[in-house]
């Protein structure tokens, strides 16, 4: 017997089943609205959804407008960045403002587009640091190497760390007597007098880290003249050039001793180091004969290659800053 009995609300006897069309499927219920805005309501708001308002559309065409502006704003300041930047130098601005004349490409950018990249609004610049009590002189040779294939805009700089520098290193890129707008040159070349302990260069200011050594900047300079060499070539050339920084210019004499004898044993068989042609590794190995003054104690077949290359303009002119 139940304690407490309540009387049903629904005025149905005790046990009795409520019918499911009785019971109530919310809470609180609310008059429909929509019933009552008549016929074709509906319709009219959805068309008025559908519809957008014209002062909306304006100003999004606007938004549109100034987030194309500020893109093309970047990608022009990106450019100037990169005219101006250098690792170490703060150049003078007037030294990149030029006439107005205009003068074709002697070569096509497509080459160095090919081996540096697509760059759009930079010109492409190599920033060399070098030590003028032991000037580069492969990449004095390589630069006017350079100069056959591209138009370039050279510059020297001395650094602050850097007392004094002979007249003949601050004109060893020679005089360019007519320059033109910057962006109408394929290649910049920067060489900056500075009291470094090797060499160090930056091709791309912002994102790349500095190559160090002689021989590597004399790597990345050969490759932009174009040639391309089988694998066997590639690691020969790779080979001598090492052999001449390492041990033709650093080594100890019995070291340059070995390497003047095996030059002497390749050149009685081809005109170069490396088969028939020049490739880097008679320039390195040439500089860095002159850099160590043995130039009169080579063998016979040294002697007579060392000829050949003084008899071509970019080694002439590199053997001038020696005197």
């Amino acid at each position: 017997m139940p304690m407490y009995q309540v009387r049903p609300v629904h005025g149905r006897q005790p046990g009795s089943v409520v019918p499911p069309e009785h019971l109530p499927t919310c809470m609180y219920r609310v008059r429909n609205l929509h019933r009552q805005a008549g016929p074709g309501s509906s319709s009219t708001a959805r068309q008025q959804q559908d519809e957008v308002d014209p002062s909306l559309q304006a100003l999004e065409s606007r938004q549109e407008e100034i987030l194309k502006r500020l893109y093309e704003l970047k990608a022009a300041v990106d450019g100037l960045s990169k005219m101006i930047q250098t690792p170490d130098a703060d150049f003078d601005a007037t030294n990149i403002i030029q006439g107005d004349e205009h003068v074709p490409l002697t070569a096509s950018a497509a080459d160095l587009d090919n081996l540096l990249g697509k760059d759009y609004g930079a010109l492409k610049d190599v920033v060399i640091n070098a030590n003028p009590s032991l000037p580069p002189l492969s990449l004095l040779v390589l630069h006017s190497l350079l100069c056959e294939r591209y138009k370039i805009l050279s510059a020297v700089h001395t650094h602050s760390s850097v007392k004094s520098v002979p007249e003949n290193l601050l004109k060893c890129f020679g005089e360019q007597m007519k320059k033109q707008p910057r962006h109408e040159y394929q290649l910049g070349f920067t060489l900056i007098w500075k009291d470094v302990p090797k060499p160090q260069m930056k091709f791309s200011i912002q994102t790349m880290c500095p190559i160090e050594g002689e021989g590597n900047i004399a790597r990345f300079l050969f490759s932009l003249l174009g040639q391309k060499h089988n694998a066997v070539t590639a690691t020969l050339i790779d080979s001598w050039v090492d052999t001449a920084i390492f041990q033709l210019k650093e080594g100890s004499s019995k070291e340059k001793a070995a390497v003047l004898r095996a030059m002497n044993a390749t050149l009685g068989k081809t005109s170069w180091l490396v088969g028939n042609e020049l490739t880097l590794a008679d320039i390195v190995a040439w500089c860095a004969l002159q850099q160590t003054g043995s130039t009169n104690t080579v063998p016979a077949n040294v002697q007579k290659w060392l000829k050949s290359c003084e008899n071509l303009a970019p080694f002439n002119s590199a053997l001038k800053l020696l005197k």
